[in-house]
């Protein structure tokens, strides 16, 4: 049975979100917390298929961003945050947090987030029934999670997974300098370039030193190498 904690500290917001959860998927187990400290103790104890996720919490204006940490130490659980905070300003914050998606209060219908809730949790299904190879790099079917490689994820900046993403969409092929400056939105030269790279090798490198699946093609670009030499 798929469990989820929907964390928001207005009650008639909680009840309401719980309630279009049950409606959408009946038989889910829904867990309501109300604070930081419940919630984070909830996190430690539980192990949810899905977390709804208010910024705010009483007082607290960024508790929101605290229990995503912790959620991102412990066993990285999808997250939906649901707030009255500027979409155009948090969205892109959430997502460096690894927040899967983001949904401004007052702004959407009950059918918009049961069909966020819903693909979220479709994908995580679709991504725990995938037989993986112990060398498979997995990412995120949204691209806001960070990628797996033999079973642990690697902390990145959100520039340094386009980079990873597109190398990856043309493994075992050169992909250029000119290619790599269309997925960064700023710094668009090769010392930056490099510099991405070279934060990507380092977080790979933190659970596994041997790793040497990106190669460095002098002048043009880069490319990714499948273990054991395996091109496509």
């Amino acid at each position: 049975m798929a469990r989820v904690a929907v964390i928001e500290d207005d009650l008639p917001t909680s009840n309401q979100l719980a309630a279009w959860i049950a409606a959408a998927k009946p038989g889910i187990a829904i867990d309501q917390w109300f604070n930081r400290d419940d919630a984070e103790a909830a996190i430690a104890r539980e192990r949810y298929d899905l977390v709804v996720l208010d910024i705010e919490l009483g007082r607290e204006r960024h508790a929101g961003v605290a229990i995503i940490n912790a959620i991102n130490k412990k066993h990285g659980t999808p997250v939906l945050v649901v707030s009255a905070m500027p979409a155009t300003i948090y969205r892109s914050i959430m997502k460096a947090l690894d927040a899967w998606d983001y949904l401004q209060k007052a702004t959407f219908e009950e059918a918009d987030f049961i069909d966020t809730f819903l693909e979220i949790l479709r994908s995580v299904k679709d991504s725990s029934e995938r037989p993986a190879a112990a060398d498979e790099l997995a990412l995120d079917p949204l691209r806001q999670s960070s990628p797996i490689w033999r079973g642990q994820r690697i902390n990145l900046p959100l520039t340094a997974q386009r980079i990873l993403a597109a190398l990856c969409h043309q493994r075992g092929q050169v992909v250029s300098y000119e290619e790599l400056f269309a997925v960064v939105k700023s710094g668009r030269n090769r010392d930056n370039i490099r510099k991405h790279v070279s934060t990507i090798r380092d977080a790979f490198r933190e659970i596994d030193p041997a790793f040497e699946s990106i190669e460095n093609i002098p002048m043009r670009g880069f490319r990714w190498v499948d273990p054991h030499g395996a091109r496509r």
